[in-house]
């Protein structure tokens, strides 16, 4: 007998629960909700219809059920490493609308635009206008430069060490405490970050200042508020750390935090404005494609973001 399934009605993203991590257990519906089992048997309700994402660190598996449910309520699942230190793969709540699609790639080919969005997204990084008929190039190696300076800012503020960004990504723990910090406090941005983009209906691998790789526009979105965000987080745990102020491990402390800070700087209410802001920049016109489907939540009051869909 085929198992039925309710309609979530979407929660709108700005009203959700940032991020929520699961690890060592099986995620199922149960009486049409979303639960998680672990190995003692003990379930847990998981908020799936009023969270962004859900990351799913090692030692989870998942039901076709439960994938279904988070697709219809429009939550992005994210496949992460330990401690959610690499991200891995992720769903697709919303995916790309064609006409969102179309905007978002004619703006990153016509080199013109490009460059615009570019300089749109160092101004609003370092609150400051770049130098003119700069090339992307070069402002992606101004920007490496600030980044560095930037890094060392705020551990001088925080009082931690820093010798620099370095880590080994097949071998996180190898990394000195400063850098696990950031490497949990980056992916968990990251999470947020592609949900916002796939819940507006653009691409995530449609990137500006970093292309050719599977989220080249999460990171361009993250980058640009990751040092109001989520760096200095890090940077304020490996200094309790240091000061023995941290109850249990480095990456709990970290992702706690920046679920804290998503909430008090409302990141998640302010991503998808933020994307479009960027790419208006590039001076394109949204193609109007009136054979487009309509958004699926077609509501008398609207509760989803564009992009969801059935």
């Amino acid at each position: 007998m085929a198992r039925r399934f309710y309609q979530p009605v979407p929660i709108p993203l700005k009203e959700r629960v940032s991020v929520v991590f699961l690890e060592k257990g099986q995620i199922d519906v149960n009486d049409n909700r979303m639960v998680i089992t672990d190995i003692r048997g003990v379930r847990m309700f998981v908020p799936v219809g009023g969270t962004v994402c859900l990351m799913l660190e090692p030692g989870t598996r998942i039901s076709h059920a439960a994938i279904v449910m988070a697709a219809r309520s429009g939550t992005l699942i994210v496949w992460v490493g330990e401690n959610g230190v690499r991200v891995y793969a992720a769903g697709q709540p919303g995916g790309a609308r064609s006409d969102r699609l179309l905007y978002q790639a004619q703006c990153a080919l016509d080199e013109k635009s490009r460059l615009r969005v570019v300089r749109k997204m160092y101004a609003l990084r370092f609150n400051e206008e770049p130098p003119p008929k700069w090339s992307v190039d070069q402002l992606r190696g101004m920007e490496g430069t600030r980044v560095k300076a930037t890094y060392k800012q705020i551990a001088e503020q925080h009082e931690v060490e820093w010798t620099g960004r370095k880590y080994d990504v097949h071998d996180w723990q190898s990394a000195d405490v400063p850098n696990r910090c950031l490497s949990v406090a980056t992916a968990s941005l990251y999470g947020i970050s592609e949900a916002a983009i796939l819940a507006a209906g653009y691409a995530p691998a449609i990137g500006f200042l970093h292309s050719g790789k599977p989220l080249g526009f999460v990171y361009d979105i993250a980058d640009v508020i990751k040092f109001q965000t989520v760096v200095p987080v890090a940077f304020h745990v490996a200094s309790d750390m240091a000061k023995g102020k941290v109850k249990g491990s480095i990456e709990h402390a970290v992702r706690t935090r920046c679920r804290d800070a998503f909430r008090e700087k409302k990141t998640v209410e302010t991503l998808i404005p933020l994307i479009g802001e960027i790419l208006s920049a590039g001076a394109v016109t949204v193609p109007q494609q009136n054979e487009a489907m309509p958004i699926p939540f077609d509501l008398a009051e609207h509760s989803g973001d564009v992009g969801h869909r059935s």
